[in-house]
This record gives structure tokens, C-alpha cells and sequence, in this order.
């Protein structure tokens, strides 16, 4: 199954690249989503599904307990890792946030949303220069990653007005 996912996701991830615009990188983006939040351990897709809904609900605690659980039993699970992260930069555990997120690139490098992420995190901890690389590194996965274009072209006119 993983080489077939695999395939997928290097078929999907070229597509992404070459899409003509937002509105066909959005449906190329939902299928990439979906593949990386697959798991064929049904504890796993259990632990995802309530975690999910917890952060959905804003009960970062819980979710939180989930997704520790999740990537305690599937350490190769990259979405466990990304959901961990987002839930640590949501409690403000930036620290804790970064860490997962060098985690979930270890597993997949191509992981706009991880990239993005770590931009935000690096824009709550001010440092605005790495913030701008990392959302350069998701642009240049996802080209038309809206959020990170906007976040990545606020920092250049924050940088560039620094420097005058």
C-alpha cells in the first residue's frame, strides 16, 4: 500500500506544481490531505478522528491526549506528528510545536502544511526571517498556497521596512 501512496502523492505533488491557479491546487491539495491522514491501523484513524474533533471543538487538551497517542503507537505516521504540532502552536507551546514539526518533515519533506506552520510559529516567536523562509519553503511545494503567500509577501514589506 505505501508504494501505491506513494505513487499517488508524487502523481498529486507534480500536478500541484503545474496547477493553473488556487481553485485547481485547492482540489490537488484536499486529495494530498486525505492521503496523508489515511492509516490502515484503525486505533490510529480512531486517535485522528477524535482528535480531530476535539481541536474542532477547541479542547486542545484532549486533543493534545490523542494525538500523543497516536504518535506513540505509528511514530512513521507523519499526520500525527503535523496534527501534534498544530495543537502545541494553538496552546502556544511553540517550542513544543517546532519539534514536532522537524519530526513530520523528517517523514515527509514535502509537507506544505508542516512548512507553513513552522512560519506561523516563527512569526509568534518574532523571528520574521525564518518565518519568511518557511513559507517560501511551502510556496515552493504549493505554489499557490494562498495563506502562505499573503504571510511570506507581509514579511518581505515588514523586512524591507526594517532595513530603511
Amino acid at each position: 500500500m505505501a508504494d501505491q501512496k506513494d505513487a499517488r502523492l508524487e502523481d498529486l505533488f507534480s500536478q500541484l506544481l503545474t496547477a493553473p491557479g488556487p481553485a485547481e491546487a485547492q482540489l490537488i491539495e484536499g486529495a494530498i490531505w486525505h492521503i496523508w491522514g489515511q492509516s490502515d491501523d484503525g486505533a490510529v484513524r480512531a486517535l485522528m478522528e477524535d482528535g480531530v474533533a476535539a481541536m474542532s471543538r477547541r479542547d486542545y487538551r484532549r486533543a493534545l491526549s490523542r494525538f500523543e497517542q497516536m504518535v506513540a503507537i505509528a511514530p512513521d505516521f507523519a499526520e500525527g506528528w503535523n496534527k501534534r504540532a498544530t495543537v502545541h502552536y494553538l496552546m502556544g507551546n511553540y517550542r513544543a510545536s517546532l519539534e514536532d514539526i522537524v519530526r513530520t518533515l523528517e517523514l515527509e519533506p514535502r509537507h506544505f502544511g508542516a512548512l507553513s506552520g513552522r512560519g506561523l510559529v516563527y512569526v509568534a516567536l518574532e523571528d520574521e526571517q525564518r518565518a519568511l523562509e518557511s513559507f517560501e519553503e511551502a510556496l515552493a511545494i504549493h505554489p499557490n498556497l494562498v495563506s502562505a503567500a499573503i504571510n511570506a509577501e507581509a514579511l518581505r514589506k515588514s523586512l524591507r521596512e526594517k532595513q530603511i
